[in-house]
């Protein structure tokens, strides 16, 4: 598990330093996993699917919805819900796990507000070096054409 989620109460999940999402939240859901395991995996309800309610949720600002909702409008069910699922492994408190780590990945991916891009002009070198590589360009084009007889 990451290390942010180490330190939070037991009732809530760590997503980063200023958000924690309370378990009380989460829709958990098991049913059973697909794919081999033979007769294990026809008798346990391993596989487990979380949902929670970006729209609803008392645990984000308002800034923070939006955001959300904006940079996860594709994964949002129409209720404004994210789904995650996980059934990689046998267990399923290690699967009900997993898909806790994969939900507050995504958020906390989500959240990050990138920087701004700051322009800024060419260098006088740069400028130089691309009118020079245009000359030798032109040059080896010029000299490749066929010259007319006289």
């Amino acid at each position: 598990m990451s290390d942010t989620s180490a330190t939070a109460p037991r009732n809530l999940l760590a997503v980063n330093e200023s958000l924690s999402i309370p378990r009380s939240e989460l829709d958990v859901r098991v049913s059973r996993s697909s794919g081999a395991g033979g007769q294990h995996v026809n008798k346990t309800s391993s596989r487990v699917e979380i949902f929670w309610n970006v729209s609803g949720s008392r645990a984000l600002t308002d800034e923070q919805r939006l955001r959300l909702r904006e940079k996860l409008a594709s994964r949002l069910t129409t209720e404004g819900s994210i789904r995650v699922v996980a059934s990689d492994m046998r267990s399923q408190s290690r699967n009900r796990e997993l898909a806790e780590e994969r939900l507050a990945d995504l958020v906390r991916r989500a959240l990050i507000v990138p920087r701004k891009r700051r322009a800024t002009k060419p260098t006088r070198a740069s400028k130089e070096a691309r009118l020079d590589s245009k000359k030798k360009h032109s040059t080896k084009k010029r000299d490749r054409r066929d010259t007319p007889l006289d």
